[in-house]
């Protein structure tokens, strides 16, 4: 079973709020006490939050929901519910988060950055809140707010200093296993590597960088033929690449060194142009076995050329990283608030938008008095006009969330 995932559906759910109470002042001595209802508590929210520690996003294949939890009810005496707990959902950096259509939301690629997943249900206002000069005895209170719910796509682009490019067998995971500690699988045979693998060099106690080992790419990857979209991704956000070309390339029956880089270079041209105006080192691998004519050779067997490659790819990352200022702290990523707008459903017509929906969601629409408030914040917001301006007719039928009326 693969320990590396990089592509993930994630179902989250916001908490519900609790709903607001109806209670009056009961005491001796008050024979006509005020309404003391308390507010309900506010639903926990959903967040993904950017976390270095996270490798992967093993942890949402087998089990893709993620649930904060609700607010409590309001109480007499104006005790408000306690509202409930965020939940804070960690993923790897580099993690993209899309709907279900296929929209990008955000792009947590620093430590810290986080995304608003599900915005928790708000809590219901108790009656006390509903007291003023002309309504002495409100009999009703708002009922909790759902929270949000919906199934996200995630995508995993890995963060790395240095990007192996190759054909498959040219020796990128044999090379790695000897610079870093990572412990790629090995054999001798094309597309061992079917995941990509981090590892870190350290060439001295202040300067390392990231180097990964991206499976091997084949012409016309950038088409997506041999998984090159799923490979080609994990390339994307490197300061440097390293393109290694097999110098043994007649044992492995691919072209000339001179061949695989141009066909290398023309797939990443392809699928991203901008990828080739990053760093670029061009290194002859399995120099033991084979006739390197490369300025730069190396053997992860006789370990030549080991010291030098590493010098000048820490040359490289060091210059690329200071042509990119750091983020002075994490990015917040919330959903973008919207009023509402008027579409045709069917034959009759719908209001979208969470402003006008939780007018209608929080009020208890059985009790007159509620309804009446409704009805007033709903005309505040200015639904009425827009209804007309959208051409509703008498009699149509009109749909907020779950309610439904005639037109009038």
């Amino acid at each position: 079973m693969s320990g590396f995932v990089d592509e993930c559906g994630l179902h989250v759910r916001a908490g519900d709020g609790g709903a607001g109470a109806v209670a009056f002042r009961r005491e001796a001595h008050v024979p006509k006490g005020g309404p003391d209802g308390g507010d309900g508590g506010n639903g926990g929210d959903v967040w993904l939050v950017a976390d270095r520690n996270v490798a992967s996003l093993l942890g949402f294949r087998d089990h893709p929901h993620r649930r904060a939890t609700s607010g409590a009810h309001g109480s007499g005496k104006r005790r408000h519910g306690r509202s409930g707990e965020d939940l804070f959902v960690p993923v790897p950096e580099g993690t993209l988060v899309k709907d279900a259509n296929g929209v990008m939301l955000a792009d947590l690629v620093h430590e810290g950055d986080r995304y608003l997943a599900a915005q928790g249900g708000r809590g219901g206002r108790g009656n006390a809140r509903f007291l003023n000069n002309r309504r002495r005895a409100p009999a009703f209170a708002e009922q909790g707010e759902a929270g949000d719910e919906r199934w996200l796509h995630l995508e995993l682009k890995l963060m790395a200093d240095v990007a192996l490019v190759g054909f498959p067998n040219v020796g990128k995971s044999t090379l790695i296993s000897v610079l870093s500690a990572a412990k790629p699988k090995i054999a001798d045979y094309p597309f061992t590597t079917l995941e990509p693998s981090l590892g870190v060099v350290r060439v001295d106690d202040t300067t390392e960088f990231v180097v990964a080992d991206v499976p091997g790419l084949i012409e016309g990857a950038s088409e997506g033929k041999g998984l090159g979209h799923q490979f080609l991704r994990h390339v994307e956000r490197a300061r440097v690449l390293c393109v290694l070309v097999d110098t043994a390339w007649r044992s492995n029956a691919l072209p000339e060194p001179v061949e695989q880089e141009r066909v290398l270079l023309r797939e990443l041209g392809n699928y991203q142009p901008d990828l080739l105006n990053r760093s670029r080192v061009v290194v002859g691998s399995r120099a033991d076995i084979g006739e390197c004519s490369l300025p730069l050779c190396v053997s992860a067997v006789t370990r030549q050329g080991l010291d030098e490659l590493v010098r000048r790819l820490a040359t490289e990352v060091k210059a690329a990283r200071a042509t990119v200022d750091g983020p002075a702290a994490f990015i917040v990523h919330r959903p973008v608030a919207q009023g509402f707008r008027i579409e045709r459903e069917g034959n009759a017509w719908r209001v979208v938008g969470r402003q006008a929906e939780r007018a209608v969601a929080l009020s208890d629409l059985t009790n007159p008095d509620a309804l009446a408030y409704a009805q007033r914040r709903l005309q505040k917001m200015g639904v009425d006009r827009a209804l007309a301006r959208a051409g509703v007719s008498e009699g149509e039928l009109v749909r907020i969330g779950d309610f439904e009326f005639e037109y009038q």
